[in-house]
């Protein structure tokens, strides 16, 4: 994942909070988009370095990206 896509990003929420307040749409979009792509860099360095993984980690992965909720209360992604 290139790293000019997090400081374009960084730079964009910088240069809307000069001129408007905190809690404007426009802000609140930047900044989630600039905390998407700090956790899309984190994801990338490390599945880099994982071993492969079987579908069921696979689905159980994605299923916490989607925000679905988790099979049992107690599972823990280990």
């Amino acid at each position: 994942m290139p790293r000019n896509r997090a400081l374009s990003a960084r730079g964009r929420l910088n240069a809307l909070k000069r001129y408007r307040p905190a809690d404007d749409p426009v802000v609140l979009d930047a900044d989630r988009d600039l905390r998407t792509e700090g956790l899309a860099e984190h994801v990338h360095r490390v599945v880099n370095v994982f071993p492969p993984l079987s579908a069921e980690q696979r689905d159980k992965i994605a299923a916490l990206l989607r925000g679905a909720p988790e099979h049992g209360a107690g599972d823990s992604v280990r």
